[in-house]
């Protein structure tokens, strides 16, 4: 039987392409236009972005303000499955995954997997993102590794030099 949405489906495909292209070459005006006028962001660190402006003022504010966290960051976004059409077909939920590689400020580049779900509309006859949730596991992640190996490093670092104090301080 023929997929009813095949064509929706090769569209929805095209939006998740220019999200994506428009990420990696730092170009968010080209993703909002892929957005409803009253879409909303959830970006990865939990903040909110309603609408095209807070979308992009959030992404000024983060990678090119002169406070800015991160100077660019890069994803591969992949979906999981076919996007599920909900209604009479003019709604579509989906989701995937995300590698993420995000250059900081601060230090040296790292890569985090995340994952995404988005729901779209057709408006006025054309797909529009109305929803974008971005989230990264916060229990287990590079960062808390890289975290735990620094611990271990400073713990370790801490004993050693207790023991060589007291046995300096006992000696005299």
């Amino acid at each position: 039987m023929a997929d009813p949405h095949a064509e929706d489906r090769k569209l929805l495909l095209k939006i998740l392409s220019e999200v994506e292209t428009s990420i990696n070459e730092q170009s968010l005006d080209r993703m909002v236009k892929q957005m409803d006028p009253n879409a909303t962001v959830v970006w990865a660190n939990g903040e909110v972005s309603h609408g095209p402006a807070e979308i992009l003022a959030y992404y000024d504010r983060m990678v090119k303000g002169k406070d800015r966290i991160i100077t660019r960051y890069t994803t591969k976004a992949a979906l999981d499955g076919h996007a599920r059409f909900l209604g009479n077909g003019d709604v579509a939920v989906a989701n995937g995954t995300m590698e993420d590689e995000y250059f900081p400020v601060i230090r040296g580049p790292f890569k985090l997997s995340s994952k995404w779900t988005t729901t779209v509309a057709k408006v006025d006859g054309e797909w529009k993102v109305i929803a974008l949730h971005l989230s990264s596991n916060v229990f287990n992640n590079v960062l808390l590794d890289e975290a735990k190996r620094m611990l271990m490093y400073v713990g370790g670092g801490g004993v050693l030099v207790g023991l060589l104090a007291g046995w300096f301080f006992g000696r005299r």
